[in-house]
């Protein structure tokens, strides 16, 4: 794998609980990179990896890498589930 230029924390990654147990996460600057756990600790170390291959093949394709965040730290949004 080639060295990432960006780091994984530049995205605000939004945490899911899925409705058949475990979470799941996406990240709304990068359309199609998901990543889901059966804790939210598993999607939170599991996402870099998620990132990384999202932003690889996106470069392998030629597309454009979309702009980060900005944001220094790591921003997550938990959402409970709605009954």
């Amino acid at each position: 794998m080639r060295p990432c230029r960006m780091r994984f924390m530049d995205y605000v990654m939004v945490i899911h609980q899925a409705e058949e147990g475990g979470y799941w996460a996406e990240f709304p600057a990068l359309p199609g990179c998901f990543t889901q756990g059966e804790t939210v600790e598993e999607v939170l170390e599991d996402a870099p990896d998620a990132v990384g291959s999202h932003l690889d093949a996106l470069r392998d394709d030629g597309q454009q890498i979309p702009p980060t965040t900005g944001c220094s730290s790591r921003r997550y949004a938990y959402r409970d589930r709605v009954a």
